[in-house]
């Protein structure tokens, strides 16, 4: 092989593949399995560091976004979050349709076990337009934004009667270097018991598959839904930046 080939194809192997790919790589057993032991899943990383700079860079950007919030005044904690507006630039439409047919049969599973309805389509076009015809039009991917002392309440993203039970987060920055502190957390209130807290450490690429309202659990009656809400840890340092993929849209 001559030396031109062979830079060429060290070259072709260490490009990242597409993120439909990546997401498509990932292990659906293993992301099925933590989902069911604790409700929620981390992948390894999705994005290359320049890949997360650029979508933190966006932030500043006021065409790309319909709406901020401001955490401290909504009382939703502290720190500052913008909702993408439609076209949805091509990397975040890219990933959330790309994460559709990997937790698709997971949230099908779910409501098997639970009993729940699942008016989920395979063509996740298609679940789009089933939630605009019920009046959740707009779009909920989103950038969060956290600096020293902001954290976010514990909460679940229900922006409508329908929703999708699995969502995703990307960690944009390197915990231990660009921040301290920012743990991601889930906490499930078990039937008849004190709550159950997780806390989980998002570094900078990789994505945690979470559930949006409950998870199933075995009970003497079979399963039942126990419900999980999440939120942030206070940022003690640094800067913390992520991006949220709801996979339902919003009144």
């Amino acid at each position: 092989m001559s030396a031109t080939v062979s830079s060429t194809v060290d070259a072709a192997r260490s490009t990242p593949p597409g993120l439909a790919g990546r997401v498509a790589a990932l292990d659906r057993t293993a992301l099925a399995r933590q989902l069911d032991d604790a409700g929620g899943a981390l992948t390894g990383p999705l994005l290359t560091p320049p890949e997360c700079a650029g979508i933190a860079g966006w932030y500043g950007d006021d065409h790309r976004f319909r709406s901020t919030v401001d955490m401290a005044r909504l009382r939703f904690g502290s720190g500052q979050y913008r909702y993408f507006a439609n076209p949805l630039p091509g990397p975040v439409a890219e990933l959330r349709a790309a994460f559709w047919p990997l937790l698709l049969p997971i949230a099908r599973d779910w409501a098997a076990r639970l009993g729940w309805t699942a008016p989920w389509p395979e063509d996740f076009g298609d679940w789009l337009d089933q939630c605009h015809a019920a009046g959740q039009p707009k779009p909920t991917p989103l950038l969060l934004r956290y600096g020293p002392g902001d954290w976010n309440a514990l909460h679940q993203d229900l922006y409508g009667e329908l929703y999708f039970p699995l969502q995703v987060v990307i960690g944009l920055d390197s915990p231990g270097e660009d921040h301290t502190g920012g743990e991601f957390l889930l906490v499930e209130q078990r039937p008849r018991a004190q709550s159950r807290g997780t806390s989980l450490v998002l570094g900078q690429g990789q994505a945690l598959v979470f559930t949006t309202r409950a998870r199933p659990v075995r009970s003497s009656r079979g399963w039942s839904a126990a419900p999980v809400r999440h939120g942030v840890s206070m940022v003690r340092s640094g800067r913390r930046r992520t991006l949220g993929l709801v996979m339902h849209d919003a009144r």
